[in-house]
């Protein structure tokens, strides 16, 4: 027999944020600058029974993570900060006796409190296998210009709890704004190192003149460097809590709610993005046939998702006018094979990006709605000039006929 693999202080990264604050694009920058001969793991926890987070980072990665030493796995199905610390601690257990990663970083869903998943990272079984480095979070300067995010207890959650915080989509922001932005981070979290994300550059930037175009890549290159910087700093975040948890282990608990059946519900809710783990995890799919369609309520939030066979080919334009047109969406997901080709779809409110990628072993496509109640939902809309109240709000949702959306997806079909 084998003695078991003993892991001591692998470097570990939480990359925390809001819903649609940018996270996927910090963690693809931050892969970027893995070098050649480490091997990395990522864990991904989504909020949906859907796996799609990885399939992005897999296809923004050109699909060779195997030849590039990263392993993606993701905890579907719920958010991992809350639940129990089973299906953490079996997702963490399986990277790193799997693939021995050198480092390991972790994206909680942004509907979560990270406070919850720090508790659980400080818990004493893995103080020693874990070396617990800065938690780097992303704002979006859209999402905190309005109030229904800047006044919402997990938008601000985020920023209380992080060690670095990643400001990114601010363009639109005068300096004025971003003195008021930078007050307002750190009347929540005074402590908190603050890095402006650069913007990509553009064609006609590096077209306009060669000066501009070496300054952009200055810039460009230093914020490259200094995210990759914080990789290796300590956080104070976790070891201040970790001090706690050693001094009173009961409150490492606090917060924490353990749901019927999570010892038969945690191996299920993981999976990764190999096919042949997807197609085995019967909360991603009731069973190997496809199509395959889910909707319930979490928190605030209705989530919906579905699964395709590859050889559905859905019209492009219909399928983002379909999207488009669903009540008070907040988040739309998908790898999907359209009349364009396979296209990554990344909608949130303030950014809708498609493009176009290798093709997949199937089509997933995942939804999140947000009920009237965390929304300032008497708010005029800028665009149309009308308002709406709560009920409204939640009455649209309720009025949702989900198999007559069904039936909508699928005239989509070419």
């Amino acid at each position: 027999m084998k003695n078991p693999v003993i892991f001591q202080n692998i470097p570990c990264t939480l990359v925390t944020g809001f819903l649609g604050a940018g996270k996927t694009t910090v963690i693809n920058q931050l892969l970027a600058t893995k070098p050649d001969d480490e091997r990395w793991a990522l864990l991904i926890n989504e909020f949906g029974r859907i796996g799609i987070d990885g399939a992005l980072l897999a296809s923004s990665q050109d699909n060779d993570l195997k030849q590039k030493n990263i392993a993606i796995r993701e905890v579907s199905g719920g958010c991992i900060c809350c639940t129990s610390q089973l299906p953490l601690q079996i997702a963490i257990s399986r990277l790193l006796s799997e693939h021995h990663p050198q480092r390991l970083l972790i994206e909680p869903t942004g509907l979560a409190h990270p406070r919850e998943l720090i508790l659980q990272l400080s818990a004493p079984h893995w103080q020693t296998a874990l070396k617990m480095n800065a938690v780097i979070t992303v704002l979006s300067g859209e999402q905190w210009q309005q109030i229904k995010y800047r006044d919402h207890d997990g938008f601000q959650a985020h920023v209380r709890d992080a060690d670095v915080l990643i400001i990114n989509r601010y363009v639109q922001l005068d300096t004025s704004e971003k003195q008021v932005l930078v007050e307002w981070i750190t009347k929540l979290n005074s402590q908190v190192k603050i890095i402006w994300a650069a913007s990509g550059l553009t064609a006609s930037e590096a077209t306009d003149s060669s000066d501009k175009f070496v300054a952009n890549k200055l810039v460009t290159d230093t914020y490259s460097k200094t995210l990759n910087e914080q990789l290796n700093k300590p956080s104070s975040i976790i070891s201040n809590q970790r001090k706690v948890s050693i001094s009173n282990p009961t409150k490492s608990m606090i917060g924490l709610q353990s749901q019927d059946n999570s010892l038969a519900t945690a191996s299920s809710s993981i999976s990764s993005i190999d096919e042949t783990e997807a197609q085995a995890n019967p909360q991603t799919s009731a069973d190997s046939d496809l199509p395959y369609r889910y909707h319930e309520e979490q928190q605030d939030f209705q989530l919906a998702g579905w699964r395709l066979p590859a050889h559905y080919i859905l019209n492009a334009d219909d399928l983002q006018n379909w999207l488009l047109a669903l009540p008070n969406w907040q988040r739309i997901k998908g790898v999907v094979h359209t009349s364009d080709g396979w296209m990554q779809i990344n909608f949130n409110p303030g950014s809708l990006t498609t493009r176009t990628i290798n093709p997949q072993t199937d089509s997933r496509l995942e939804i999140i709605l947000q009920l009237g109640n965390t929304v300032d939902t008497h708010a005029v809309d800028k665009a149309t000039g009308k308002s709406e109240t709560e009920n409204d709000a939640k009455a649209s949702l309720a009025l949702i006929d989900w198999e007559d959306r069904d039936h909508e997806l699928m005239a989509l079909v070419i």
